[in-house]
């Protein structure tokens, strides 16, 4: 009987991780096209705008975190982060002025931010609790924003690209109806003080080293949603060729998320992430060269290899690190200051440098930004092997 009801509470988060991501992909790779064709604003406002939202989640995803640790309710913080996003949504497609574009991009950041930490969390304490797997739960995330790139490209080129604001906004109420039914957490009988707690997470050298890790390595991963739709129109392709390529992307991701956990048993986490930096550079490095269009969709493919594998992996090295009271804290400080403050970097920066420059140019910076990953993630193995053996001796 029990374990009927864990394999139903599995499709659940099946179910919500797919309506979670359709909502990411049909609003995040298309905004910018929305902003340069409906708006016509230019690359570097572009770029602004786009780099409020990892900026802001800098701040704002530990703060989700940490009171949802404090209430040891993130289920609850979940549900009132995804209403206040659907209301923002709505009315984010009635902006037309600069200035208030950047009042409601902050103001949909500091909800939106929330909902793939603190679904993360929830996710990683039950599928532990039960010996699960938690990449079988997140490849439906990468088969909805797969799906959703192309559907929404499609349904924008028939319509309008205004219409990406209400596909995101009704993909996040179907998921908050799902939230009802995902497991509540566990109270924590370990519940330290988190001002307490959070300075010993932050004194780890290696944690903080991992934290740089992250910024340099899934930093450009993160900001190419922003860029690849453009750079795609820049070489030819439409819409729906932008979708397809992220279709492409988002699909390849599938088939690593369930086995990531056995590969990463089996080669080792430092490895495993390492693979990831030099697969992500080898891919950014093409770009730069300027390929034919062919090559490009065929390079999406990559995506399967660097996000499938890192997500997990980013994860399971997070909350390793981390006492049992400051689970969820924990991912929200990766989230914020490791994906959101590289994204904010290589969003912001790439918008001047493609406005000097070219969009091909982006690509040189987050090539090296990977390269750097790779030195970064080999110390950490170094030093970690070294700490292990005075630990045994």
């Amino acid at each position: 009987m029990n374990n009927l009801r864990e394999k139903s509470i599995i499709y659940i988060f099946m179910a919500y991780y797919f309506c979670l991501f359709f909502a990411i992909g049909s609003l995040g790779p298309l905004l910018s096209s929305y902003f340069k064709t409906v708006l016509d604003l230019s690359t570097s406002q572009i770029g602004l705008l786009m780099s409020l939202t990892p900026i802001v989640a800098i701040f704002s995803q530990p703060l989700w975190g940490m009171i949802s640790d404090y209430t040891q309710n993130p289920k609850k913080m979940l549900l009132i982060a995804q209403i206040s996003t659907i209301a923002i949504a709505l009315f984010y497609s009635t902006i037309t002025s600069f200035g208030m574009l950047l009042f409601i991009v902050i103001a949909l950041s500091l909800t939106q931010s929330a909902l793939i930490p603190l679904s993360d969390s929830i996710a990683l304490n039950y599928v532990q609790k039960i010996g699960g797997n938690y990449g079988s739960i997140r490849l439906f995330g990468s088969i909805g924003f797969a799906i959703a790139v192309l559907f929404s490209g499609r349904l924008a080129e028939i319509y309008s690209l205004s219409i990406i604001f209400y596909i995101f906004s009704f993909l996040i109420l179907v998921g908050l109806c799902i939230t009802f039914f995902l497991p509540k957490s566990v109270p924590s009988n370990q519940r330290e003080s988190i001002l307490k707690g959070l300075p010993v997470l932050l004194s780890k050298k290696n944690f903080l080293l991992f934290l740089v890790f992250v910024f340099v390595v899934f930093g450009p991963i993160s900001a190419n949603n922003t860029y690849f739709g453009l750079y795609i129109q820049s070489i030819g392709g439409t819409l729906t060729g932008v979708g397809i390529a992220f279709l492409i992307s988002a699909g390849s991701e599938a088939p690593f998320m369930p086995i990531a956990k056995k590969l990463i048993s089996k080669y080792g986490i430092y490895n495993i992430l390492t693979l990831t930096a030099i697969v992500s550079a080898f891919r950014w490095f093409i770009y730069f060269t300027n390929p034919p269009l062919i090559i490009v969709f065929l390079s999406c493919l990559s995506q399967g290899l660097t996000v499938g594998l890192f997500i997990p992996a980013a994860l399971q090295y997070t909350r390793e690190q981390a006492p049992e009271s400051l689970k969820a804290t924990a991912v929200t400080i990766y989230a914020g200051l490791g994906l959101g403050l590289g994204e904010w970097f290589c969003t912001f920066i790439s918008g001047f440098l493609s406005e000097a420059f070219s969009l091909k140019a982006i690509y040189v910076l987050f090539g090296v930004l990977s390269l750097i990953g790779v030195g970064i993630m080999q110390y950490i193995k170094k030093d970690s092997t070294i700490s292990a053996k005075k630990e045994i001796a």
